[in-house]
């Protein structure tokens, strides 16, 4: 299937960067401070691309007020800032996506989960920092993932409609976000297997594990406008 979109929008972590090992250390850390069991892979399923507001009431089985997530939060990102220093690199192809997207103008934008002092982290650690003029996080929009906000309002941005607007997502809630904005999606097999994937109904327009077979196996240029004469 060749896909040919006129918009692309990236989630980061799992996406932009292969960093889900290094936010499982962070939680793992986390987790024995505060005397939680170990996350599982169901656990990673249901928590991966949802935000922190939601994550934590999750874990400790309980309503936390909003001055206790946030302590959480800087906790737990705290560690997860730490621990990827020097750590992170782009995906694989992704540096070699983006400079054809540059030369296609094609327009890009970010639709994360992610606080922003994360967002900045990341991005500076894979010298992407001030790559992207479109960022929508979780915490500036009324619902988080799965719910479709962050990508209603990246495609409203964007000023392209959601049909047109291709997404690349790691997480099963964020497939189903996107999905509902009515976006299509290529699923990265970076934290999920693709048999994974394969469950989701409807499942992602494609599954790739990082963009160079994205680029090699699904990449079409979108046609170009003829100029009057």
């Amino acid at each position: 299937m060749r896909l040919r979109p006129r918009a692309v929008v990236f989630d980061i972590d799992g996406t932009l960067v292969d960093n889900m090992s290094l936010h499982a250390e962070a939680f793992a850390a986390f987790a024995r401070r505060h005397g939680l069991p170990p996350l599982t892979s169901g656990d990673r399923a249901l928590l991966d691309g949802r935000r922190n507001s939601e994550i934590f009431p999750i874990l400790f089985n309980r309503e936390v007020p909003r001055d206790e997530w946030l302590a959480f939060e800087h906790e737990k990102e705290g560690l997860y800032r730490e621990i990827s220093r020097g750590r992170l690199a782009p995906m694989t192809g992704l540096l070699r996506l983006l400079a054809r997207l540059t030369d296609e103008a094609i327009p890009v934008a970010l639709a994360t989960s992610a606080p922003e002092p994360n967002v900045v982290h990341t991005l500076s650690e894979i010298g992407l920092g001030g790559t992207f003029e479109i960022i929508v996080r979780g915490d500036q929009v009324g619902r988080g993932k799965p719910a479709p906000d962050v990508f209603i309002e990246a495609g409203r941005q964007l000023g392209i409609a959601a049909a047109d607007c291709l997404v690349f997502e790691d997480a099963p809630v964020g497939i189903v976000a996107a999905q509902a904005a009515g976006m299509p999606v290529v699923a990265l097999t970076t934290s999920f297997s693709e048999s994974h994937f394969a469950g989701l109904q409807p499942p992602p327009t494609a599954t790739c594990a990082d963009f160079d077979a994205f680029l090699d196996r699904h990449f079409s240029s979108p046609p170009r406008r003829q100029q009057s004469l």
